[in-house]
């Protein structure tokens, strides 16, 4: 047995694999445990934790906990399995039983790397981790080196983001379930691919909370709804929760990162905050695993101190999402301007995101309207610390119909965005579909099982779009099954005329930038973009390569500090003359001197 499969497969204690059930209530006056047919009181001790131990428990017994005088049995907040759902009794699960296939897996570390994020339920029209599996290839022929799956854990009902979970550490039954996440992470590192989850601690969903029944998990609010006590009185417990449910996906399931969910709502006034200490664990426990573990997080605060390493005086974290790099990505390319989007009209949003990761950095916000962010030292930080990408989740799903860029821009203005990604500094991030501009859209759904609770997120969500002047018709319902269907992949489009093409740019793109390592040179104090004509044509400084493109759709004349002696790729047919290069509109080109 190797070193990892002997930290991967020591049972969790209290959760019943060898009999032994525990759980925190500290305000609670009686708990009875009701496992294998059977009530059993439970002892308290005096740290706020119930135990009890039933000798014909084991791995596969159905379990719950009843609260004082409440008759309703409810699942284990630390439960690792959900058969019947959020609302039914927990099962007990044995993380010994599975045999892993991948001993011979060092990992892979970020830096370098490129990020690919995908929804589980829409991958494929099975919506499950085992239909998830048979396009593994897809992704390791398209190049990427991470698969960043949307959160996982348990919600209510079939299909929805994950962003509504209620057990953080219960693998969604209809995704298949704990065994069908271990046989994907087996899969994806047998194809040289690491696999990061979506985690997701800032808040609840609103159906099957049942959290704050066992104790002082909340206290105050955030965007979202309660929010997570983390340094008030009996917080420590709320925070070895949380600190134990990621390391647990970490050693137990073999996954290679986290992707923090909306870090600026933890709320944590502690001289040591919940993500400085998560990263002191995980690495520890990186260095006990012999292999790489990364942490992204994604904050709205433009704070550089989220990736400064701890010993620097930093969070910590490995990487975070740069929405300002996308923002002005977005405005270049699509010409949208309303919302936040207005302020990276400016020409000079994008070289400047593109240099320094964050526009707002100190500078006023006129979306939040006040003063927002700090500048990132490039001499210090470098650009892979930062995510980069043309659109996620968040960025289609949060638009009222969920369309895409690939319904809106030509495929060649497609690929000019994916130059200036994948040939930029940062860490790039594809999200599903995009290599090949797929046209599905991605907008919000749910499938809550509580009628009130349907009917009020049916009316929020028409109320929302329709103060942005959305026509009620126009919008999805997002309780309607046909709305997920509408989400889901069309894998056929993929092979048809100009996505085709896009996609073999895309993948010529990524090998490219895994052939010259100057294109994924990371140091921001040796990166320079040049613009002109507004901000519509730009030339990347990678070394002795120069990326240049043109977002305008008719011919441009760009100028270089000096004569390029080899065209090594293009989406159109630049001409050449000295130091000049004629660049098509919406066309680019990577040359070197």
């Amino acid at each position: 047995m190797s070193e990892q499969e002997t930290v991967s497969t020591t049972a969790t204690p209290g959760r019943g694999v060898d009999g032994d059930f525990a759980v925190w209530a500290p305000h609670a006056v009686r708990v009875t445990l009701r496992a294998d047919g059977a009530d059993h009181r439970m002892r308290r001790g005096d740290d706020g934790w119930w135990r009890a131990t039933v000798d014909t428990a084991g791995s596969g017994t159905d379990y719950a906990y009843l609260l004082d005088e409440d008759p309703r049995p409810l699942p284990d907040p630390r439960s690792l399995w959900q058969p019947q759902g959020v609302h039914a009794a927990s099962r007990v699960y044995d993380h010994a039983a599975h045999t892993w296939t991948d001993t011979a897996w060092t990992g892979r570390a970020l830096p370098g790397g490129v990020v690919y994020e995908l929804h589980v339920g829409t991958f494929t029209p099975e919506g499950d981790l085992w239909a998830a599996i048979e396009r593994l290839d897809h992704l390791a022929d398209l190049g990427v080196t991470h698969v960043e799956l949307l959160p996982l854990n348990a919600f209510d009902g079939t299909h929805g983001w994950g962003y509504d979970g209620v057990l953080w550490s219960a693998v969604h039954e209809p995704y298949g379930g704990p065994d069908a996440l271990k046989a994907f992470v087996d899969a994806a590192h047998a194809r040289g691919l690491a696999v990061l989850l979506d985690a997701v601690y800032n808040h609840l969903g609103p159906s099957g909370a049942y959290l704050p029944r066992f104790g002082p998990y909340f206290s105050g609010e955030n965007a979202w709804g309660p929010s997570l006590n983390l340094d008030g009185p009996d917080s420590d417990p709320v925070r070895r929760h949380v600190l134990d449910g990621a390391l647990d996906w970490l050693r137990h399931f073999h996954l290679d990162g986290l992707r923090l969910d909306a870090v600026h709502a933890l709320r944590d006034d502690r001289a040591t905050p919940l993500l400085a200490a998560l990263a002191d664990e995980v690495d520890a426990l990186s260095t006990a695993l012999g292999r790489p573990l990364a942490l992204i997080a994604e904050s709205d605060r433009n704070d550089p101190r989220t990736v400064l390493p701890r010993e620097a005086g930093g969070l910590g974290m490995t990487a975070q999402w740069s929405d300002d790099l996308h923002h002005a990505l977005h405005v270049a390319l699509t010409g949208e301007t309303h919302g936040y989007y207005a302020d990276f009209e400016d020409p000079e949003a994008l070289p400047t995101t593109l240099t320094r990761a964050f526009w707002h950095a100190g500078t006023y916000s006129s979306f939040r309207r006040r003063t927002h962010g700090a500048p990132v030292d490039t001499a210090r930080v470098p650009g892979h610390r930062f995510l980069g990408y043309l659109s996620n989740h968040d960025q289609i799903g949060n638009r009222a119909r969920g369309d895409r860029m690939g319904e809106h821009l030509s495929p060649t203005l497609l690929a000019c965005g994916a130059a200036l990604l994948l040939c930029s500094p940062f860490t790039p991030m594809l999200f599903m579909g995009e290599e090949w501009g797929a046209t599905t859209p991605w907008p919000f759904f749910a499938s809550f099982t509580d009628a009130d609770l349907v009917e009020g997120v049916r009316r929020g969500r028409r109320r929302e779009f329709a103060a942005l002047g959305w026509a009620e018709e126009d919008i999805p319902d997002p309780m309607d099954p046909a709305t997920r269907d509408s989400a889901v992949l069309d894998w056929e489009q993929r092979d048809h005329k100009h996505h085709a093409l896009l996609l073999e740019t895309y993948r010529s793109l990524i090998a490219l930038r895994r052939d010259e390592p100057e294109l994924a040179d990371p140091r921001l104090d040796r990166f320079e973009v040049v613009a002109s004509g507004d901000g519509r044509r730009l030339v990347l400084v990678r070394g002795g390569l120069r990326v240049v493109c043109n977002l305008d759709p008719v011919d441009a004349e760009i100028e270089l500090d000096a004569p390029p002696r080899e065209l090594v790729f293009a989406n159109g047919r630049p001409r050449v003359r000295g130091t000049q290069v004629v660049l098509p509109g919406e066309c680019f080109a990577v040359l070197r001197l």
